[in-house]
């Protein structure tokens, strides 16, 4: 029976004390053993601190047949083995502000959200964070106005209607635009009542999240990959860890790994909500026993093929920017770093192209970084509605740093990652950076960018045996000043070099001049650190002047220096008004 089902995972996500376990209650008809606030922290408190996973089944629609597993497909022609169904599992979410490394790790597992609201108060603040992260990491939306049977009959329709058209026009501007809002009362007169009041809505409820769960994508190929949310001991069976399958496929026998313990155990028995199995897939939910393993060394993690996963010091991710986060996203930063189910305290630095993407390449995603490219080092996520301004007019910018001129939308843009602590996660992973320590009560958004995992670097020696392939340069530059001008268009500069320096590394390298002129390096001229500029072209006697607004152009990037010499820096020099 197991066999043909096909499991999609929906997530409950939405402030605290919106009735979220009670929708799950109600909606089920199988729960796991961690559901509906089992836990005896939970109860005492009155509000769910970990994750929860019941699961409700309905007849599979047509549309849906495509993604049943192959062995699945060649059991639903068989009449007698019954019509295939939809098992729809629900991944019950804590929504208090302080559990929101919770709530991130489950919104990862899940194929659609029901994002819960309390009808009578609206879209609180932690109800609108679980729609941030809904639209980093889940396709479908599903909003559930729960607790109906709160309002007063009489006004019951119009402040539905009036919620309905609020939370309609609040998605306008998001990828969930036009998504579905239904009223529900899942607990009619609060938890105190009795059981003997029927829930309201359940059944349209399903009904709609029948029609708008997507078709998954499930790929048993591949190695094995689960991620774990819960381990615990059963007394002469072994050690249970529950988890969703997120790629590959696993049997009964099969070896898997514990890789952050470097622990390998084989499969001794395996179930799907009480139902035993013999194998699982992409996309199911599954407990899974071994033998000879201590639950207390695993609360989440991961369990995968034997040697497929390793561990990382550092990474390189693509990175987009959270506009409704409000602070800045600086080189050097620490941000909390959400990998899947694990959350690490990194140091971020931002890089991305000297002039945005070549033509015909695609603006951003994992295709688009190349350890053969050079990119430019930037001292801040370089947001596309605020281009950094230009230096001061007439003369070159002073210093040094990654800044780009203003003018065309900034390309994709990267970040090195380096981790307080090893983490162990899969390339391709979703990775969310944020600023847990934000004050909860603040009102402010504390997710701060999302992005790709591109590549991982493991050795702890990784500074001096991964990162010198990673070609990031800064854009330097030098003032110096100009003695005298040539009868060839050109210039015998000096102070921009020292006696000793070789000025042949920095031959074709350009210069501006104060007054806009713009020219490059020549060669040296002597032997005291002076050098000589021609115009950058050529007609003899003249300079041209460039438009205002260019000067940063000048700025050369660093040539390689020969193995054990100092990198030389790029050099630009006013010249005296007096000249």
């Amino acid at each position: 029976m197991a066999a043909r089902r096909l499991n999609v995972n929906v997530g409950v996500l939405g402030h605290i004390d919106s009735g979220k376990t009670a929708l799950a209650r109600a909606l089920s008809t199988t729960a796991s053993t961690a559901a509906f606030d089992k836990q005896p922290q939970s109860r005492e408190r009155g509000i769910t601190l970990d994750l929860g996973f019941s699961c409700f089944a309905v007849p599979l629609p047509e549309r849906l047949r495509p993604a049943l597993p192959a062995a699945a497909a060649a059991e639903a022609d068989v009449a007698e083995q019954g019509e295939p169904m939809l098992q729809v599992t629900l991944v019950d979410c804590p929504g208090h502000a302080s559990l929101i490394r919770t709530i991130i790790g489950g919104a990862q597992i899940i194929d659609l959200m029901l994002l819960v609201l309390d009808v009578t108060k609206g879209l609180q603040t932690q109800a609108a964070e679980c729609l941030v992260i809904g639209q980093v990491a889940c396709p479908r939306l599903v909003v559930v106005l729960n607790k109906i049977d709160l309002l007063p009959p009489a006004r019951r329709p119009a402040a539905i209607d009036r919620m309905t058209r609020k939370m309609q026009k609040t998605l306008e501007n998001t990828k969930f635009h036009g998504a579905p809002v239904i009223p529900v009362a899942a607990k009619p007169g609060g938890p105190e009542a009795p059981e003997t009041e029927a829930p309201q809505g359940i059944s349209e409820l399903i009904e709609l999240l029948t029609s708008e769960v997507p078709v998954p994508t499930r790929d048993p190929s591949g190695p094995f990959l689960m991620s774990v949310d819960h381990c615990f001991c059963i007394k002469g069976q072994g050690t249970v860890m529950t988890g969703t399958v997120l790629s590959g496929a696993v049997g009964l026998g099969d070896s898997v790994e514990i890789p952050a313990l470097k622990v390998v155990r084989k499969v001794k028995s395996m179930q799907m909500f009480h139902t035993p199995v013999a194998s699982a897939a992409q996309g199911d939910r599954l407990g899974l026993c071994v033998t000879q393993f201590d639950p207390k060394l695993l609360e989440r993690g991961l369990v995968c093929t034997p040697g497929t996963l390793h561990t990382l010091h550092a990474a390189i991710v693509s990175v987009t920017k959270i506009p409704y986060f409000r602070g800045p996203l600086a080189t050097k930063a620490k941000f909390h770093v959400t990998l899947g189910h694990d959350t690490v305290m990194g140091r971020v630095m931002f890089f991305g192209l000297p002039s945005g993407p070549p033509p015909g390449e695609p603006a951003e995603g994992p295709a688009s970084f190349d350890f053969s490219r050079e990119y430019l080092f930037q001292d801040h996520y370089l947001c596309p509605d605020a281009a950094p301004s230009p230096g001061p007019e007439g003369t070159a910018a002073a210093g040094e740093g990654g800044g780009r001129e203003a003018g065309p939308r900034p390309g994709p843009q990267w970040a090195l990652l380096e981790f307080e602590r090893p983490v162990t996660c899969p390339r391709l992973c979703l990775v969310i950076g944020s600023r847990l320590d934000t004050d909860v009560h603040a009102n402010a958004c504390r997710l701060a960018f999302h992005g790709v995992l591109l590549h991982g670097f493991q050795g702890r020696s990784y500074a001096e045996t991964g990162l010198p392939a990673l070609r990031v340069f800064k854009l330097k530059q030098k003032h110096g000043l100009v003695e005298r001008a040539t009868g060839e268009g050109g210039v015998i500069g000096r102070s921009l070099f020292k006696k000793e320096t070789n000025i042949q590394p920095f031959a074709g390298l350009r210069v501006r001049l104060s007054t806009g002129e713009l020219g490059l390096i020549e060669g040296a001229f002597g032997q005291s650190g002076k050098f000589k500029a021609a115009s950058a072209r050529r007609p003899r006697g003249s300079w041209p002047r460039l438009p205002r607004g260019e000067a940063g152009r000048a700025a050369g990037r660093q040539p390689r220096p020969p193995p054990g010499r100092r990198r030389p820096r790029s050099r630009r020099r006013p010249q005296p008004s007096s000249t």
